[in-house]
């Protein structure tokens, strides 16, 4: 499978911070257009797409977040620097020599400043880095800063796409290239058994708020989480660490810090991989969560739910990397288990 890394560039490369996805929601719906039933967006800011199956008897709903880790400007100093708080879960040391969006009456490029090296005690250089280190510096003085930025303003942060090797890299694989999964699945899906809805959500960085939204408001019978991974295949890295690996295929999730996903959905993606020759790989993450967890349990009578998940390197980087195979191998898991629902056998046993 071809895959269109135009548009994945153009929407790994949007801004969108948890709170502040429209950006990415303009994208979403000029993509949707005429490919889907129907699309409505809630008060909150979630896309709804809908194909309709041949029943609406049961309903399947799959969640990719649009929001991406940022950050809200909490402060403007005499000197016109920036202070900030986190929306999302950063490492504080990937701040360091950075640049970022500052999106006021216009977007401004600034930089992640904080004390140079060379002016740090020996003691402050044996510190571990924190947050509130870093300020945001826009070369400009404060005149000029408070005409264009504001107390409230999100800022994003700035590395374009690019392609290495077999892979993309850029800001915001996570959770973008899941945004660019569901809108080439629902192009491609067909003779769906039971109306789908393809569903971006907001906040999930925040704590998965979007996707609890939706859920409760579609109360599905099956649920999908479409998120990206941890692939730590990396130097140093013990075989029990890895989570999942680059280029092994689409993950297909067990738990998470947040999930024990359906084992019936479990053995159904397994089965179904392995019919169409997908290539597979297991996820077992002991932290951290993902939109699976809100729709499998917001909804008024659960969903039996699982996910398809994306191995990538470097998450919470602005140098998140994932396979292009595993991409290609994501997109036709999706469709297949969405086209085969009422082939499997959903009763306990």
């Amino acid at each position: 499978m071809k895959l269109n890394i135009e548009l994945l560039k153009e929407i790994c490369e949007e801004a969108g911070a948890p709170g502040y996805e429209s950006r990415i929601r303009k994208i979403v719906l000029r993509e949707l257009k005429d490919i889907v039933d129907s699309v409505e967006t809630d008060n909150m800011g979630n896309v709804f797409a809908l194909k309709k199956g041949n029943s609406s008897e049961k309903k399947a709903m799959i969640a990719a977040h649009m929001d991406e880790i940022g950050f809200l400007v909490t402060h403007i100093d005499d000197h016109g620097f920036l202070r900030f708080t986190t929306l999302g879960g950063f490492d504080p040391k990937t701040l360091v020599a950075q640049r970022v969006k500052v999106h006021g009456k216009k977007d401004l490029i600034g930089v992640m400043g904080s004390k140079p090296i060379h002016v740090m005690t020996q003691e402050e250089k044996q510190k571990n880095v924190k947050i509130s280190d870093f300020f945001i510096d826009l070369g400009m003085p404060k005149e000029e800063v408070e005409k264009l930025v504001s107390v409230g303003d999100p800022v994003t942060r700035e590395r374009e796409l690019i392609e290495m090797g077999d892979c993309v890299n850029c800001k915001s694989i996570d959770n973008r290239v899941s945004v660019f999964i569901l809108i080439e699945a629902l192009k491609s899906m067909k003779k769906l058994p039971y109306d789908t809805y393809g569903v971006f959500t907001v906040q999930e960085e925040v704590g998965l708020r979007g996707a609890n939204v939706a859920a409760h408001q579609l109360n599905p019978t099956f649920g999908f989480g479409l998120d990206t991974t941890i692939a730590y295949d990396l130097p140093g890295a013990q075989a029990h660490e890895k989570v999942t690996e680059l280029g092994k295929g689409t993950a297909i999730k067990v738990m998470d810090a947040s999930t024990i996903c359906d084992y019936r959905m479990v053995d159904y993606m397994k089965k179904t991989a392995k019919k169409h020759k997908i290539d597979w790989q297991l996820e077992v993450l002991t932290a951290g969560g993902t939109d699976t967890a809100g729709v499998q349990r917001m909804g008024k009578d659960g969903a039996i739910s699982g996910a398809v998940s994306v191995p990538t390197r470097n998450l919470h980087q602005v140098i998140e990397m994932a396979h292009k195979s595993d991409i290609s191998n994501s997109i036709k898991l999706l469709v297949s288990c969405l086209q085969e629902l009422d082939q499997y056998n959903w009763k306990h046993k």
